[in-house]
């Protein structure tokens, strides 16, 4: 073990890499699971400048520069919760890819459930930390992060603070996972009250990806993709109920129609758009995907 100053690091074959301020104090980085399966291996990290998130990001920030810049993702928790440790799994996996995700809520410890409620307006907080983190020239992230190219995203009740923060002018998509409006009433208590009405703010291609007929966000999802007729949009449905796949190694299969759908809109990735390009669609082939689309290729 090496010490220096007063930064220790350990290795812990489960846990991945972990650094500490000192002894005493908790973890400021963990690797999740293997640093995910992209080519850059991810880190969560819980930056001092911002303690109200939890960064994800590649390990090694020499790797990008001009050619590779890190694209936004601003991430809103299951249940409008203050901390993302359902969805570390996941999001580890999508920054693998080459992505910035700052997720709503202070880094989780191994084996910590977050607590507190969250607000729509820490995506945007998320974003205007990150925009100025690439114009600042003392932070590592100088230069390094497209701000051109940003997704607000999020699960069930962070889909709906997602909604509710799409029209800012500065987004490029949004994801919607296991959510959609509740209906006209105003939702419910604690949610964000959004109503049908506000899908026509929606400005950029859109994603739901949903948990099938056993999740309870089904209909209210599937009636936002009906309703959506001004944008691109696709639904893609996996029989899992709400819980989705986020927990899965690597994320599972929701992780992987993700990354595809950020590399696509946010990288340009023709590739990874053939998942959801074409008459049929790359993704409509699989034995276990349901998919449909409105105004796309």
């Amino acid at each position: 073990m090496k010490k220096t100053h007063l930064l220790l690091t350990f290795s812990i074959f489960a846990m991945g890499f972990i650094s500490f301020t000192n002894a005493q104090d908790k973890p400021t980085t963990r690797v999740i699971e293997d640093g995910g399966t992209g080519p850059y291996s991810a880190l969560m990290i819980q930056e001092a400048s911002l303690p109200t998130h939890t960064v994800f990001r590649p390990q090694d920030l020499s790797e990008i520069g001009d050619n590779n810049k890190l694209p936004i993702i601003a991430w809103g928790n299951g249940a409008c919760a203050n901390s993302p440790w359902e969805h570390v799994n996941f999001l580890s996996e999508v920054s693998s890819y080459g992505f910035l995700v700052i997720a709503i809520g202070p880094m989780p410890q191994e084996g910590e459930r977050g607590r507190g409620r969250s607000e729509s307006k820490q995506l945007i907080d998320a974003i205007d930390w990150a925009i100025a983190q690439n114009n600042d020239s003392s932070s590592p992230y100088y230069n390094k992060i497209d701000t051109s190219k940003i997704a607000v995203s999020g699960m069930s009740c962070g889909g709906l603070q997602t909604l509710e923060m799409a029209p800012d002018p500065r987004i490029t998509t949004a994801v919607i996972y296991n959510s959609g409006i509740i209906g006209d009433g105003g939702g419910m208590p604690g949610m964000p009250a959004l109503v049908k009405d506000d899908l026509k703010k929606l400005h950029t291609p859109t994603l739901y990806v949903l948990g099938g007929e056993t999740d309870i966000a089904y209909n209210n999802g599937m009636d936002d993709f009906n309703k959506i007729n001004h944008v691109p949009v696709f639904v893609a449905n996996m029989d899992v109920g709400h819980g989705g796949t986020y927990s899965k190694p690597h994320g599972g299969e929701f992780a992987k129609v993700a990354t595809a759908w950020y590399q696509w809109q946010l990288k340009g990735d023709e590739q990874a758009a053939k998942m959801f390009k074409g008459n049929p669609s790359g993704l409509s082939k699989s034995d276990i995907w349901t998919v449909d689309k409105k105004n796309m290729p």
